[in-house]
């Protein structure tokens, strides 16, 4: 619990700043897939059980599969009472949410639907007005794109051909419209451009919203608070004090069934061009002129530009990939390989473990290494920031202690155990000695739930706020780091050493690494790509 004194003093409240969700028809094409009834109608379900969601706002889903609105609403009532926040969902509370879902079916691709669903905005459409009773809905809408990355393009051009778009501006008469796209945006940097044109071609870029779903978790948004609202880390938070950062998501699942397309993207696309490249913008961008939204996303594009433009060479000195083996489930289990998951080729060299250090060229960080690094199936499961603080002159303890003396560091962990924790040296009672102590602030301690990412994201949306979503320019500078790293590997040769671009195999359960340094695992993955060659590649042990 907090002390009886921190919990005596004043609150700050800035919801006066924040801007309100406002009502709109809420469009969620691809409603019948994975992503809609696992995040996006739970979220909006608990936002409508909080009072966030405002009055009046209904919810249309957009899908090939023939649905009736009723049946529509019972598929969603299962996903609610499934996914929504543990005690938030009840029949008494869904029968008044029911009332605000709808149905239409159509092809993505079909523009006889997107006619339709501009004469049900326009209150033309009798099969609404009907079901609707005498309602009549919002001339606002927001538009989220719950599809593959092969649709976000052609739904933003039918948008605009039934006159949904925003390009050449709203109508007499008409409301707000936004467009939510979902990652990932590209491929690579030409075809997040082209996309970016194409969809600039139908709406204004300040009504498109891209979404970053961890800058939606509250200990990514307490980065801001952290930094610029507390004196002790502020003065400190430079290459004069810190020796390096680290940023790092481990996951202790393979890839699932997603093969299909993880084998076409790997761990770099997957979540260091968005996930690690914003976490390390808002842990090193400088202070914001205000807290407006585009003045946040103006320091985190400094950020990306001043980052070198590394020749292929560099990229590969600063790299490493990994991709795991057969491995230990650690209950004497056995998990497959990388090469033996579903629609994974079997000679497949996608990285499912990646690793970049980066340095700014600018004032605050010149010369602090930064590690991104991500992978999946290791012994742990964490997303967190390390800071690593410059240790004190070599004098007094340092002298005596060297490396034992440990390095004072500043965790921020994101998932789980979300918190923060300061370690630093202290007397060990009744001796003469030192050891690591820490300080830990805990989410959990302060906050019986913490709001899901979309819950956040979809209601600054409704409000306008595009704080946390990430701008064309982000992208394409993100972009720009990625590409460099991808061309290096793919003129390195697979079966080299790490420093040169080679794939390290892993065993699936390997500790997770220090620092992004895989290469310390190398002699145990030999051995396991050699259990795995009768029944995978016959080049897996390279």
């Amino acid at each position: 619990m907090l002390n009886e004194s921190v919990e005596r003093l004043p609150i700050c409240n800035l919801e006066d700043r924040a801007l309100s969700p406002e009502p709109a028809v809420f469009v969620v094409f691809g409603a019948t897939g994975d992503l809609a009834h696992r995040k996006i109608f739970p979220a909006l379900y608990d936002l409508f059980a909080g009072g966030l969601l405002p009055e009046g706002l209904a919810i249309v889903g957009f899908a090939r599969r023939p649905y009736a609105d009723e049946a529509f609403r019972d598929e969603v009532k299962t996903s609610c009472a499934a996914f929504a926040r543990r005690g938030s969902f009840s029949d008494k509370g869904w029968k008044r949410f029911a009332e605000r879902i709808f149905y239409l079916r159509s092809d993505l691709d079909d523009p006889e639907g997107y006619r339709r669903l501009a004469s049900v905005m326009a209150g033309t459409d009798e099969a609404m007005n009907a079901a609707l009773g005498g309602r009549r809905l919002p001339s606002n809408a927001l538009f989220y794109l719950a599809v593959g990355p092969a649709y976000f393009g052609s739904i933003a051009e039918r948008l605009r051909e039934a006159g949904l778009g925003t390009a050449e501006g709203a109508g007499p008469g008409e409301g707000w419209r936004r467009l939510v796209v979902e990652k990932p945006y590209g491929h690579d940097g030409a075809s997040a451009k082209a996309l970016t044109a194409t969809l600039q071609g139908a709406f204004a870029e300040k009504d498109i919203y891209r979404i970053d779903h961890y800058l939606g978790k509250e200990t990514v948004q307490n980065l801001l608070y952290l930094r610029f609202a507390n004196a002790v880390f502020e003065p400190v938070w430079n290459r004069n004090h810190i020796e390096s950062i680290d940023i790092s998501v481990y996951e202790t699942e393979g890839i699932g069934e997603r093969g299909g397309y993880y084998d076409a993207a790997g761990a770099a696309r997957d979540m260091m061009q968005n996930h690690l490249v914003q976490l390390m913008c808002l842990t090193t961008m400088e202070p914001p002129a205000s807290l407006d939204p585009e003045s946040i996303r103006d320091e985190k594009v400094k950020v990306l530009r001043s980052i070198d433009a590394y020749s292929p060479e560099e990229f590969l000195r600063r790299a490493r990939r990994g991709q795991y083996a057969r491995g230990s489930d650690g209950a004497g289990g056995t998990r497959r390989a990388y090469r033996e998951e579903s629609r994974v080729g079997p000679g497949s060299t996608t990285e499912t473990f990646a690793s970049l250090r980066l340095e700014l060229d600018n004032w605050r960080f010149s010369g602090v290494p930064i590690t991104l690094s991500t992978g999946k199936a290791f012994a742990e499961r964490f997303s967190q920031i390390v800071i690593r603080f410059r240790r004190p002159p070599a004098a007094l303890f340092a002298a005596r202690c060297g490396d034992a003396l440990a390095s004072n560091e500043l965790t921020i962990r994101i998932q789980p155990d979300e918190g923060v924790w300061l370690r630093f040296n202290a007397k060990v009672p009744g001796l003469a000695a030192i050891k690591p102590s820490e300080l830990r602030f805990s989410y959990r301690q302060v906050a019986d739930y913490l709001p899901e990412a979309y819950e956040r994201l979809i209601a600054d949306a409704l409000a306008g706020d595009s704080t946390l979503f990430i701008r064309a320019d982000e992208s394409e500078y993100a972009w720009r780091v990625l590409d460099g790293l991808e061309k290096a590997w793919a003129s390195a040769d697979p079966e080299d050493s790490p420093e040169r671009g080679g794939l390290i195999l892993y065993p699936a359960g390997s500790p997770v690494p220090m620092s992004g340094a895989l290469e310390a695992a190398a002699p145990r993955a030999a051995a396991a790509s050699a259990a795995t060659s009768a029944t995978a590649d016959p080049t897996a042990g390279a």
